[in-house]
């Protein structure tokens, strides 16, 4: 097998975009706070992150001291924060709610799948994986994708072992499409065989060892270092739900998502140059804490974006379509329903200028989003 063989068919082939899903519904005003906001204080006046305390955005949010990890993201212009996003749908039922997003709205198959399918059929067998036991409805559909939650699973032993060299030269008798494909799956094989599992990050990048989430991550980032032809990858980081005591909940969970994140951007280097990370959650959380020091199923939560050519820094508090830098407000006639953070920014519109970097036009959006208009109002994400 020819070392040189290529996994990717188009120039933009090289770009991937990471997908963290934050399962159980994220407290976005938890992660992202409106410091300066008197009403957020009122209304959460055990749960409020202070403003001494927090890591200084924009004057007026802060992120949890605990996310203090990605401030390098942030002052260098690599993170935007979208805040009150969710879908059109009011359910707070995390399975309803995920399938929903999961799939872009009420259509077949997920919004990542088609994704892939608009971008047309790549040459590598891992152009999507997740980092999980089973793949995510968001990659149902996908022409081909993986899930693993190590690397070693993707083999049928050493790619010059007896079994797999007669199995090659089985598939070197076809032609057409069956020899290219049955090719590149033994090509990204010896690929992910070069990479040796005890290998270090680059530039100093630091995983902590018995973190799944973070593990994930060091795989994403081992394949796109190897150049498998990865497009999409999915990893989960679950456990959000914080109706009881939501400190000691969402502590350890957002040591995880800085500690992860952090380190993955350093792994990768110049590579964050053609890659895009979003993170995602189902809703988001009431605004005012309960009795039992928590919170309960809300509406609107936030989103974080890292990579290439966004325009980081910014924090969009309000309608995006309105600029970054805004905030309504959190009095309480601002407020959905029960005391929800309203949805002013509808998950797509965030989604949509990622997709767009990635080689989908108009058309390739309506496809990936065939219920849903996409307005535009996400495109101040990216420069």
């Amino acid at each position: 097998m020819a070392a040189e063989l290529s996994l990717s068919k188009k120039a933009e082939d090289g770009r991937t975009l990471v997908v963290v899903f934050l399962r159980g519904a994220a407290d976005g005003l938890t992660l992202v706070a409106p410091v300066q906001d008197d009403n957020y204080h009122r209304f959460r006046p055990r749960l409020a992150v202070k403003a001494a305390e927090a890591v200084p955005l924009d004057g007026f949010f802060g992120m949890h001291p605990l996310l203090h990890p990605l401030e390098a993201a942030w002052k260098d212009g690599d993170l935007a924060i979208v805040h009150g996003v969710g879908g059109e749908s009011d359910t707070r039922s995390h399975f309803e709610a995920q399938d929903l997003m999961e799939h872009g709205g009420v259509a077949a198959g997920g919004w990542l799948g088609r994704f892939l399918r608009v971008r047309g059929p790549s040459m590598s067998p891992l152009s999507a994986v997740a980092l999980a036991p089973t793949l995510p409805e968001s990659l149902s559909g996908a022409p081909a994708a993986a899930a693993f939650q190590t690397l070693r699973e993707f083999s049928v032993g050493r790619v010059e072992d007896a079994f797999p060299r007669e199995l090659r030269r089985l598939y070197e008798r076809e032609s057409g499409g069956l020899r290219e494909a049955a090719a590149n799956t033994f090509e990204a094989m010896r690929r992910i065989e070069g990479i040796r599992a005890d290998a270090a990050p680059e530039h100093g990048a630091v995983y902590p060892d018995t973190e799944p989430f973070a593990q994930g991550l060091r795989q994403v980032a081992q394949l796109i270092k190897a150049g498998v032809g990865l497009q999409a990858a999915s990893v989960d980081l679950n456990g959000w739900d914080s109706h009881f005591t939501q400190e000691t909940v969402m502590k350890p969970l957002m040591q995880r998502l800085a500690g992860g994140l952090a380190a993955f951007r350093q792994d990768l280097g110049a590579r964050m140059a053609t890659t895009t990370v979003v993170v995602m959650t189902e809703f988001g959380r009431r605004v005012a804490e309960n009795s039992g020091f928590g919170t309960d199923h809300g509406r609107g939560s936030a989103m974080f974006v890292m990579g290439g050519g966004v325009r980081g820094g910014r924090v969009w508090g309000g309608a995006m379509s309105e600029g970054p830098g805004r905030w309504p407000g959190l009095k309480p006639e601002m407020l959905e329903g029960p005391g929800d953070l309203p949805v002013w920014n509808n998950y797509r519109e965030v989604l949509a200028p990622m997709l767009a970097r990635h080689g989908v036009d108009a058309e390739g959006m309506r496809a990936v989003f065939p219920d849903y208009a996409v307005k535009g109002e996400g495109a101040g994400l990216y420069s």
